[in-house]
């Protein structure tokens, strides 16, 4: 047995010619592994046992089943079930050795590249320090680590004199057990059995390692038993007792002494309770989660202390030695799998997150968890696997969850690899742990889309509200600036700029795991600043400059984003529509035009007072400028003019959408001012005087003339009654009414002006499109222009008819053939009509002069003919006095003809044809006009008419060929047989 021991010695001899210096402090390398908030998922110990304890132990468990691990009498069980409890499960390499091969004695070499390494993606430095080659491995020449057991002792950081005083004591174990199996032994027990205080340095070293020593008994065999303890348990408060007391007062060791009596028969009355497996091991290391700590030192190891970020070349070795500690940990495949990701991760995240390869070996290393998961319900297993994950998951997330505040372009690579993790983890704790997806249909439910899903979400909302805190700041450091820009408007290129970076740096990667990832981005974004925009738009009252810049930029921003989330969707199966509902539109165009409108409106509306108050006060003087056109139409034209050009100075992005509001309420507002300013100017029927009763001729009567007197006084009571309106105020005379058909067409005139602008208008603005300004029978104004035709068209010929009926109406009504015709003849009436169309030739428009001057010979021969047809019982005419009237009539002609200077000869001739038909029947005999109107009467009214022939109504429409128009004839034809006529047939009187 000494042989046995003497062979597998750590890298030097017993029969070395000089013993090695003792070493009281010896130098290692000191730890490089920062601090992290990282706690052991693995089970925190209730006993005070610290790493270094744990790590001293664990190198004694590794020394005990690697020195035992041959075919000698103590040895390790090689033969050991496999099982998914968390028993006695020995690795497959877990061989035994012939004394020829010892086990720690074993060369280690590294020309081959390390098959575990090569598994787990795990590069192979070209040339690092070897451990054992740094500082504490003394000076001079450097010293490889030659066996299994040197490298282990350098890797656990054990001084020379530790392990030599542990190999002594296992050689003492091992004479006294021959024949048993290292998992039989109570390794803390034995160790206390063998060393007493001569072999420490001093004093404080042995009370340390007695303590350490009973205080892992306490660990595995009361707090954290393999096999639970009933709180009846004799020998567990008896050993309890026996450590508390030693932890006060150290017990004598290394004797068989009546206190290590008393010691062993309580440690393995413990230690042998059986576990159901039918075997005589002792479990006193296997308890979770101290066999976990234990096992996770000895993983550490796999790490070179002189590069803490790499794994030792000879990991393989190392690793098959590591795993002969499974008999006394109770550890398995699955345990080690998870424990050894653990470590892995560990290590990325305690070496500064720099060391790809540690964050992919893990993530591999998860692949193998994850089989695990699947093929054991074990509870205990579940619950370290649960622990375990959820502290990969929570440190994962805790970065995934704000990615802009951990990650850039820099580091892209570590994202996507803790990314990687992340989702790994999620889908072990989601698929294979919880209960909840196990009551669902798999189908249902993606993991990983909705691990990145809320990553995306929460990272990018914690990333608005950075910028949005940025875009205040920024708002009020530029404050005393000219024109500085508005919080929203710098937040909406903030965001759009988040976007392009998140679309080119942090989708791609994403994209991995959701189809949608930049999809989700955009939404996300737009949905954080919908938030804010919406309240901005609840708030704006009135078109401001600073209104507009935050709706465009909104506008912009949005039109941004959609067009992101659609180009991402393209592939996807509803082509991003899920996406696209998450963006209800931000309506800021919408927002935008509902202020233009009301500034549309507040424009109109004040446009209307004006017209009202400045018609009011409007006297249509002819004099007030050289057009003889208002100058309250100046005004408005001017205030139209400035309101288009304020509209095109907008800063908006929709005139062309906007401007037919405009323009149908700036066409609405001249049309009312037009409307307006014809208004009590009365029309053509305003100034013709009401027809008197038929009455017939009173032949050779010496009161004729009194009758006429009397008459005439009648009409013109009648006439004035009718227009008394318009005597008493002298803003309807014949030059203002003038002034007021100038101003008509001055405004039809400039709406094409107005038109030509705002297509000019169109062309220089930002927005138009080619067919804004093609299509322009949107940009005219529709009612103004009819309206002022109609103006023009009414006025006119109410200023025919009110100096024709009004003005001469002395001359006309009262004068023309009153009495006898031939001494009241049309002379004054000529007179008067010229000197009034001078006035119209001064006053008006030569545009629409001829139509006034064409209209008041119209007036004129309706007039005439309402003389001769309608004057009533002071006007009688012979046949004789037909030439008078038909001379008359001429001069009346010759006056608008005016030698050619005047109205064409066509449109006399036009005017003038229903005069010139009706003045033959005053040539013509009474008989001849009696019979013609019979016949005529009988043609309109049929055989009803033959017993009595009816009274023709008064249709106004003069015609020879009327009945009622040859009635009036030979009401004013004085002779015998027209009154005879009209006596005997209608009864007609011969006055009023």
């Amino acid at each position: 047995m000494a042989h046995l021991f003497r062979d597998l010695s750590l890298g030097h001899s017993k029969r070395e010619s000089t013993p090695p210096p003792l070493q009281t402090k010896p130098r290692m390398p000191p730890s490089k592994l920062t601090s992290t908030d990282l706690q052991s998922p693995l089970g925190q110990l209730a006993s005070q046992l610290t790493d270094s304890d744990l790590r001293l132990t664990a190198y004694d468990v590794f020394l005990a089943v690697c020195r035992t691990s041959s075919s000698k009498p103590l040895s390790s069980s090689a033969s050991a079930s496999n099982s998914d409890s968390l028993g006695y499960n020995s690795p497959s390499q877990n061989n035994n050795h012939s004394p020829n091969s010892p086990a720690l004695q074993r060369s280690l070499t590294s020309a081959a590249a390390s098959k575990m390494k090569k598994a787990l993606g795990l590069k192979s430095p070209g040339s690092k320090k070897s451990p054992g080659s740094g500082p504490g491995s003394g000076e001079g020449k450097s010293k490889r680590p030659t066996t299994v057991g040197e490298l282990m002792r350098i890797q656990m950081r054990i001084p020379e004199t530790v392990d030599s005083r542990v190999r002594r004591a296992l050689l003492r174990i091992g004479g006294g057990l021959v024949g048993r199996r290292i998992e039989s032994v109570v390794l803390p027990l034995e160790l206390l059995q063998q060393l007493k205080q001569s072999d420490f340095t001093d004093q404080q070293e042995y009370d340390a390692w007695q303590k350490r020593n009973l205080k892992v008994l306490e660990a595995g065999l009361l707090l954290h038993p393999r096999v639970s303890l009933d709180k009846s348990n004799n020998a567990s408060q008896r050993l309890r007792q026996i450590i508390h007391a030693a932890l006060d007062r150290p017990i004598e060791t290394g004797k068989n002494n009546e206190s290590m009596q008393v010691l062993r028969s309580a440690v393995m009355s413990l230690a042998s309770r059986s576990d159901g497996s039918f075997s005589d091991s002792c479990h006193w290391a296997d308890g979770i989660p101290l066999n976990l700590r234990l096992y996770e030192m000895l993983l550490e190891t796999c790490f070179d202390i002189n590069d803490e970020t790499s794994i030792v070349e000879e990991v393989d070795e190392l690793m098959e030695h590591i795993k002969k500690t499974w008999v006394v940990l109770g550890i398995n495949q699955m345990l080690h799998n998870l424990c050894f990701t653990w470590v892995l991760f560990h290590r990325f995240v305690a070496t500064g997150q720099v060391e790809m390869d540690l964050l992919y070996a893990a993530d591999g290393q998860l692949a193998e968890v994850a089989k695990d998961a699947k093929a054991t319900k074990d509870p205990d297993y579940s619950k370290i696997l649960s622990s375990t994950l959820t502290s990969v998951l929570g440190w994962a997330e805790k970065r995934l969850l704000a990615y802009h505040d951990t990650f850039d372009s820099g580091n892209i690579y570590t994202m996507q690899g803790i990314v990687s993790l992340g989702v790994s983890a999620a889908k072990i704790l989601v698929e294979d742990v919880s209960t909840e997806y196990r009551r669902k249909r798999k189908g249902e439910v993606d993991v990983a889309r909705n691990r990145i899903d809320t990553y995306i979400r929460s990272s990018l909302r914690t990333a608005f509200a950075q910028r949005m805190e940025k875009a205040d700041s920024s708002r009020r450091a530029s404050k005393n600036q000219p024109n500085p820009l508005p919080v929203l408007a710098i937040l909406a290129k903030d965001v759009g700029e988040l976007a392009v970076h998140e679309t080119k740096v942090f989708s791609p990667i994403l994209k991995g795991w959701h189809p949608l990832a930049a999809g989700v981005a955009v939404a996300t974004l737009h949905s954080c600043y919908a938030n804010e925009i919406k309240q901005f738009i609840s708030g704006i009252m009135e078109l401001t400059p600073d209104a507009v810049q935050v709706l465009r930029a909104a506008d912009k921003l949005e039109k941004d984003l959609v067009q992101i989330a659609v180009e991402d969707a393209v592939d996807s199966e509803d082509g991003g529509k899920a996406i696209i509902r998450e963006m209800p539109p931000y309506e800021a165009e919408t927002a935008i035009a509902n202020l233009v409108k009301g500034w549309i409106k507040t424009r109109l509306d004040r446009l209307k007072e004006w017209v009202d108050r400045n018609l009011q006060q409007e006297v249509w003087n002819p004099q007030a400028n050289q057009e003889g056109y208002a100058p309250s139409a100046v005004e408005i034209l001017r205030i139209i003019d400035e309101t288009l050009d304020a509209f095109f100075q907008l800063p908006i992005p929709t005139h062309p959408a906007l401007l037919p509001d405009l323009m149908a309420g700036l066409d609405k507002c001249l049309q009312y001012y037009v409307m307006k300013a014809k208004s009590g100017c009365g029309t053509r029927n305003t100034y013709i005087p009401t027809m008197p009763a038929l009455t017939r001729c009173e032949i050779g009567s010496k009161f004729q003339g009194v009758w006429k007197k009397k008459e005439k006084s009648q009409n013109s009571q009648k006439r004035n009654s009718q227009v008394a309106t318009m005597n008493g105020d002298n803003s309807f005379g014949i030059p203002q009414l003038c002034v007021r058909i100038n101003t008509f067409h001055r405004i039809r005139s400039e709406m094409d002006v107005l038109e030509k602008r705002i297509i000019t208008h169109l062309r220089n603005c930002e927005s138009a499109h080619v067919e804004d300004f093609s299509n322009g029978l949107s940009k005219k104004f529709e009612l103004t222009p009819s309206a002022c035709v109609e103006g023009v068209q009414l006025l006119s010929e109410a200023v025919a008819y009110k100096i024709v009926f009004h003005d001469l109406s002395h001359v006309l009504w009262d004068g023309l053939y009153v009495g006898e015709p031939s001494s009241s003849r049309i002379d004054p009436l000529l007179q008067e009509l010229e000197r009034n169309l001078l006035i119209i030739s001064e006053t008006v428009h030569e545009r629409v002069r001829t139509r006034i001057i064409t209209d008041t010979m119209k007036a004129s021969c309706d007039g005439f003919l309402l003389v001769l047809l309608a004057g009533g019982p002071s006007r009688a005419f012979s046949r004789q006095d037909s030439q008078i009237i038909e001379d008359d009539f001429k001069s009346l002609k010759d006056l608008f003809w005016a030698n050619g200077d005047g109205l064409p000869a066509d449109l006399i001739d036009k005017f003038s044809y229903t005069v010139r038909g009706v003045l033959p029947l005053f040539r013509t005999d009474s008989e001849s006009l009696i019979e013609r109107f019979r016949r005529v009467t009988l043609e309109t009214y049929g055989s009803s008419a033959r017993s009595r022939l009816p009274l023709p109504p008064t249709s106004g429409q003069w015609n020879p060929t009327e009945p009622n128009t040859l009635l009036r004839v030979l009401c004013y034809r004085n002779d015998e047989t027209a009154s005879k006529f009209l006596k005997k047939t209608y009864n007609l009187p011969k006055k009023l």
